[in-house]
């Protein structure tokens, strides 16, 4: 039996199972290296979308694995889990607000600790303030689709030559002018509801690119997500954040150089 690692608070997002491109088995395994108290699952978990369109002969067993070891979790560990809606899992507005056992799923949610405030959302929200990024729009399914199986394509490639996975779609996107305004724009406005919510900080995930950073005062956290980057956010018992990337993710990846940074922010 190995040892697993402690986090008080563990978030996950954008794990898109129902979908070929999930990364499922690198998710439950980082999960069965982990113990935690609280797990946030911050939308897009399940891809109800892809679901809805494609057949539910798309999921796997692989699929269920995953909430077996949250079950699991539950069982041996009392972890509380929290499910925060998101757009691709959107049919849980019918169930939110639900609380049964220590599950609760809400549309949004506000995390308590170390005397710090956390607004908690998924963050598609913003999808209609952000509707500059043309190229993403176009792109839609098929081009994104096109994207992750390039990824996928590629780090086969590397695989065979002995080197680590890379996100090579994630790489694309950051040098992509209007993606990197894109993503300046999310956070901002996630930034600016955190301060209209009287809150130190906000948690999201959607934009698959995780971050840990300040704009002034407020604390900005993304989790990533589990179709390209492999990422995590994961809070020690003094209240630090850090992203987790699953072990196989190559470090130099170049979404975040830094781990936390300030960046201003115009009120």
């Amino acid at each position: 039996m190995y040892l697993r690692t402690y986090y008080p608070t563990v978030v996950l997002s954008d794990i898109h199972l129902g979908t070929k491109h999930s990364k499922t088995e690198e998710v439950t395994g980082f999960l069965k290296s982990i113990n935690c108290d609280l797990l946030i699952l911050n939308g897009d978990i399940i891809d109800g979308w892809h679901l809805q369109k494609s057949g539910f002969g798309k999921w796997k067993s692989r699929h269920t694995d995953f909430f077996k070891v949250i079950m699991k979790m539950m069982e041996n560990y009392g972890t509380q889990v929290v499910y925060v809606r998101g757009n691709h899992d959107d049919f849980l507005d019918n169930l939110a607000p639900l609380n049964f056992f220590n599950i609760k799923i809400v549309k949004d949610y506000i995390y308590k600790s170390h005397g710090k405030r956390y607004y908690v959302t998924h963050g598609d929200v913003f999808d209609t303030v952000t509707t500059q990024m043309k190229w993403l729009a176009k792109l839609g399914d098929t081009g994104y689709s096109f994207l992750l199986w390039l990824n996928k394509v590629y780090n086969a490639r590397r695989m065979k030559q002995g080197k680590p996975y890379y996100s090579l779609s994630q790489s694309i996107k950051n040098k992509v002018k209007s993606a990197v305004s894109y993503i300046s724009d999310f956070e901002k406005e996630l930034v600016k509801l955190a301060r209209t919510k009287k809150c130190d900080g906000v948690i999201c995930g959607h934009i698959h690119h995780p971050a840990n950073t300040y704009y002034d005062d407020i604390h900005y956290l993304n989790s990533g997500d589990w179709v390209e980057t492999l990422s995590a956010l994961t809070e020690d018992k003094d209240g630090n954040w850090a992203i987790r990337y699953f072990d196989c993710v190559q470090p130099e990846m170049d979404i975040e150089k830094k781990e936390t940074q300030k960046r201003p922010i115009a009120s």
